[in-house]
Parts: structure tokens; C-alpha cells; sequence
């Protein structure tokens, strides 16, 4: 394939930018020195450096670069359950939080469909040269209108949709790591756009430290998700990382009828994911 350049010019990592952008009068607050560790711990020196030295690069080239930086060896399995044609929602576990969200577009893109599009925490939308391939969620917010309307765009369209249903990575409770609760957003956009919805089991899991971080912040009752800080940190920790993507069989659209709630219908979803996992 072809190298993708673009003539914008390199829009950098800037945790300060970020913060300003979601919530200035936090920012304020915050010390210099905490200021400093965020910058340490989501790498921001190392992903600009990433960044400046493939300076034009975007789309697909860029991701195959970032993959290959990280070392990640992908093992597909299930791709022979998946039709040649067809409108698909591909609806996935998120055990990892970043790298298993770039390997799974880019074996879509090439295995599958081109030009899958990932709903994503709008934060990611920071890390422009993959832009093409995400469909921003402000989490922490309203959705803006532009959002709002890009989201519709790419339902009504042809191109593949990817939700990592729980909107959040995986968590650690007792000796089991699994998602949170699916949300029921992706079987209400199955329906309504009559998209067949393919489960997605990947394999992999993050340190123990974000697991007592996301716990402890539970149990203390912070509402925000401040392990979320840590996913950067996570991320860099999976270098050499061999995964597993697991396809399982497509659910017919019109599956998702009455009989059930979109949200019973999303939890039986993510059963049937982890029951493919188990086969791993």
C-alpha cells in the first residue's frame, strides 16, 4: 500500500492543552509538579518523538508504524465467519485500552472492510494522524453537535463500525478480568441502522497496579476515572505483546427485537464474547 502523507502541520502531544480543553479551572489547580508526572507517565516526550520523526505519515501507514514500534504480533482467528459484503458493528472486549483498539482497526482494514471507524474517548482524537479512523465520545460531556453529526454520518454509511461496548477497559474483580457492564448503544444502532453486530474477543489484560488504581478509586468513591491517566503508561508496558483477535459468527440485525431490552440484549452479547474467549 501506498504511503499516506498529509501537509498539516504535527500536531503534538500537550497533557496541559488537553487539560485546558476539558476543564481549565482544574487545570489551575493542579501543581507544577503533578503537571510533570502526567507528562511522565503518558509518555508525552516518547509519543511526540514518535510523532515528529513520522511527521506527514496518516491513515493506515501510520497505524502499521505504530504497531511495529510497539513490537505487537497480531494472531487472527475467525475471519472465515465473517461475509464478503454487508453493513457490520463489530463489538469488542477492551482489555488493553489503546493497542488492542489499533490492532483490531487494522485487521479490519486489512482483513475485512477498509476504513473501519473506532467510537472512541474523544481524547484519542488528540493523536491526529489516526484521526480517519475514529469517531470521537467525550465521555466527561456533552457530545458536541459536530460529533453528534459525524456519528450519524458513519452509521448511515457503509464503512464498519468498532465499539468497545463497556466504554472502559477491563477491570479486576476477585480473580476474574472482564468488562464492566456493555453498553446498550451499539444494539440500538444495530437495529436502527440494520447492521449485523460481530462479537470480538481479544485477548490480553493490563499490570496489576491500574487493577488496585481502578479499585481503589471505587472504593473510595471518586467518580472520575483517574486509572484512565494511566493507560498511556499501560500501553507502553505491552511492547513485544503477542495477542489474539477472535471473530465470532455475525448476529443478525433483526435478532435485537422486543422480545429482550437493548440492555439484555447487550449483556447477552458480552457473554457470548467471553464464552468465545474461553476457547482461546
Amino acid at each position: 500500500m501506498a504511503e499516506e502523507t498529509g501537509t498539516e502541520e504535527i500536531q503534538l502531544i500537550d497533557v496541559e492543552k488537553v487539560f485546558a480543553s476539558k476543564d481549565a479551572r482544574m487545570l489551575k489547580r493542579l501543581p507544577k509538579f503533578f503537571i510533570r508526572y502526567l507528562k511522565r507517565i503518558v509518555h508525552q516526550d516518547e509519543i511526540n518523538a514518535f510523532l515528529i520523526k513520522n511527521k506527514g505519515i496518516t491513515g493506515h501507514e501510520f497505524l502499521n508504524r505504530s504497531i511495529d514500534y510497539m513490537g505487537i504480533k497480531i494472531e487472527i482467528k475467525g475471519l472465515e465467519l465473517i461475509p464478503k459484503d454487508g453493513r457490520l458493528i463489530f463489538a469488542s472486549n477492551h482489555p488493553l485500552g489503546g493497542i488492542d483498539g489499533m490492532c483490531l482497526v487494522k485487521t479490519i482494514h486489512e482483513q475485512i472492510r477498509p476504513n473501519p471507524k473506532s467510537v472512541s474517548n474523544d481524547l484519542l482524537m488528540n493523536v491526529t494522524p489516526m484521526r480517519n479512523f475514529m469517531i470521537g465520545v467525550n465521555k466527561h460531556g456533552g457530545n458536541a453537535k459536530d460529533q453528534v453529526a459525524e456519528m450519524q454520518r458513519a452509521f448511515e454509511g457503509d464503512d464498519p463500525i468498532i465499539f468497545f461496548a463497556s466504554g472502559l477497559v477491563s477491570r479486576r474483580r476477585w480473580f476474574t478480568i472482564e468488562d464492566v457492564e456493555w453498553k446498550s448503544t451499539f444494539v440500538k444502532k444495530a437495529f436502527l441502522h440494520e447492521r449485523d453486530v460481530v462479537p470480538v474477543f481479544i485477548s490480553g489484560r493490563v499490570s496489576g497496579f491500574f487493577y488496585r488504581i481502578a479499585n481503589l478509586r471505587k472504593f473510595l468513591g471518586i467518580r472520575n476515572n483517574i486509572e484512565m491517566l494511566y493507560l498511556p503508561n499501560e500501553m507502553f508496558k505491552q511492547k513485544g505483546l503477542k495477542l489474539t483477535i477472535l471473530f465470532g459468527e455475525p448476529i443478525p440485525w433483526k435478532t435485537f427485537s422486543s422480545t429482550k431490552s437493548p440492555e439484555a440484549w447487550a449483556a447477552y452479547v458480552k457473554k457470548l464474547t467471553y464464552t468465545m474467549g474461553k476457547a482461546l
